[in-house]
């Protein structure tokens, strides 16, 4: 058993491997169907993360910032997710979340993109949203993600890479 430590101070007993999703739903299913993200020991992890250890947990909501910005940011992986199936040969460069929303940095090439695409790029952002597909975040090497994006021709994300130091190079898959 561990000892999940909850924000009101509470301590509650749970199974190795419970999932933040998992100690929402035993709070409340309300609660579970908004929780976004969560915190545990002040790490930000996915609802889905199997706790292993004692530890605080915080579950975000829309109400709190940390989970507009974790929905932010899922959405931006999805804008990209539908740019790149509407417009293979793209270069996708960083798509964070901002304080009111996010945005997505895209090379198009030689293809024209103007106002008139962003509805088709809304339904498809819609499409790949309603199949509910769980996002998880899993950590590469430095070498390993340079090779994958080197091989993707993206000398964007290879440049941004290149910045960075081994063990804070994550990617959300979804």
């Amino acid at each position: 058993m561990i000892a999940i430590t909850l924000p009101d101070g509470s301590v509650k007993q749970y199974n190795k491997g419970t999932t933040p999703m998992d100690v929402a739903k035993s709070i409340s299913e309300g609660l579970a169907r908004n929780v976004i993200s969560a915190s545990f020991n002040n790490e930000t992890v996915e609802s889905s993360t199997p706790l292993a250890t004692d530890g605080s947990l915080v579950l975000y909501t829309w109400s709190n910032d940390e989970g507009k910005k974790a929905f932010w940011h899922s959405s931006a992986h999805i804008l990209a997710q539908a740019l790149e199936q509407l417009y293979p040969g793209i270069k996708l460069t960083i798509g964070p979340a901002i304080e009111k929303g996010f945005y997505y940095d895209v090379d198009f090439g030689d293809i024209s993109f103007s106002e008139k695409d962003l509805k088709a790029v809304e339904v498809k952002m819609l499409e790949i949203a309603r199949g509910k597909h769980e996002f998880s975040l899993r950590e590469s090497s430095k070498a390993d993600a340079l090779n994958y994006y080197k091989t993707q021709g993206n000398q964007y994300k290879v440049e941004l890479i290149e910045g960075l130091d081994d063990g804070t190079i994550t990617f959300c898959d979804h």
